[in-house]
């Protein structure tokens, strides 16, 4: 999200006040250059003040302390308020050494005061993800600014948004002078803040570092999960674990819900973001594994081909691709057929026929979890 500022005034005005800003704009093409240059400032002023006043709200960042209370996380656009409430958030946990920014952007005056909230109380700065515009000058202000290995920080032009959709340049000054005394780079900031407002610059890790943003970019191991830092209601969790494992989605829907629990309890109790990928695979192959143990031969010979599709698709040259696949994984043969550049078989349509075949009872089977017949041996009487 582009910097922008915004602010609404009652709805009874604004057909009052879009019609004098139209009026405006129509004069600006008349008169001579000199009126011409105050009427284009006027209607400049005119569209951006009214932009402010009626537009809609952007919702504002969830604030919310980390597990443990050793970290604040912000996860959304920096509105008005955002600022203040992270301030109250550390005077109530002055333990809290570190905060985790997730933001496409949102006020200029946000991302100066959470900034200076944050070298005035000595954090330091991690984003997971992404922190774009605004939120990069509160990010730059960490003692040390860890960036994660997914991360990216994003740089343009600040700018006001006017009534009608149009985006007017405004004076830098205030990001410039931000950066600087971050330390960054003069050439970085000026790099930066050339960038048009309606572009987007994400300099690599390398640059960063070179420039001065970045302390250290850093594993998903290294601190506590962040995918949930903007919700962590059982839904979001849910929706987080279909985002990182889509085959899931034809799982059976307890299934999915008990491993969306997991995931959501290790979030609350602090897992690493590593830990968590790693034992939502685990948890996704062991019911998967279930389903198809259970199905008829035709489905397993299915899924066989499938394996074979995928090994071939990811090639000799990924060798733990190639291991996890040869070792029944049903996650990464399906990671497989979804980048393989060839028609391959449908495994998702695999795992819907053993969940029917699982529903149907096996003629013969004993009731309980493994629907095949048994065998009995007895020591005759």
């Amino acid at each position: 999200m582009p910097i922008h500022t915004r602010r609404r005034i009652p709805s009874r005005f604004a057909f009052a006040c879009a019609a004098s800003a139209l009026g405006l704009g129509c004069l600006v093409g008349a008169g001579s250059a000199d009126t011409r240059t105050s009427l284009r400032m006027a209607f400049v002023g005119a569209s951006t003040d009214l932009a402010q006043r009626f537009a809609p709200a952007d919702a504002a960042a969830r604030v919310a302390l980390g597990p443990g209370g050793a970290d604040v996380r912000v996860a959304g656009d920096l509105m008005d308020g955002v600022a203040l409430r992270v301030e109250a958030l550390l005077a109530a946990n002055p333990q809290a050494r570190r905060i985790h920014l997730t933001s496409g952007g949102g006020l200029v005056e946000e991302g100066l005061a959470l900034g200076a909230l944050i070298a005035e109380h000595g954090l330091d700065t991690y984003v997971p993800d992404e922190c774009a515009s605004a939120c990069t000058l509160a990010f730059v202000r960490g003692r040390a600014r860890y960036l994660g290995t997914a991360g990216r920080l994003g740089f343009h032009a600040p700018y006001e948004a006017g009534l009608f959709g149009q985006t007017f340049a405004v004076d830098a000054s205030p990001e410039r002078a931000a950066y600087r005394d971050a330390g960054l780079a003069a050439d970085f900031t000026a790099e930066a803040l050339a960038v048009a407002s309606d572009d987007i610059w994400m300099p690599d890790a390398e640059r960063l570092i070179r420039a001065g943003a970045v302390t250290e970019v850093v594993e998903p191991d290294r601190f506590p999960d962040s995918t949930l830092d903007d919700d962590d209601g059982p839904e979001a969790a849910r929706a987080q674990v279909l985002r990182n494992l889509p085959i899931l989605a034809q799982a059976d829907p307890a299934a999915l819900d008990r491993i969306a629990a997991w995931y959501r309890d290790g979030y609350r109790n602090g897992r690493s973001e590593a830990d968590a990928f790693d034992g939502l695979r685990a948890r996704a192959n062991d019911h998967l594994r279930v389903l198809f143990r259970r199905a008829d031969d035709a489905t397993i010979r299915a899924l066989g081909h499938a394996a074979l599709a995928a090994s071939r698709a990811v090639g000799a040259g990924d060798g733990d691709a190639c291991e996890a696949i040869a070792g029944g994984d049903v996650v990464a043969i399906d990671e497989a057929l979804r980048h393989a550049a060839h028609p391959v078989p449908s495994l998702p349509a695999l795992i819907v026929q053993a969940r029917r075949q699982n529903a149907a009872p096996t003629e013969g089977a004993a009731a309980g979890d493994d629907a095949r017949p048994r065998r009995h041996a007895r020591r005759p009487p």
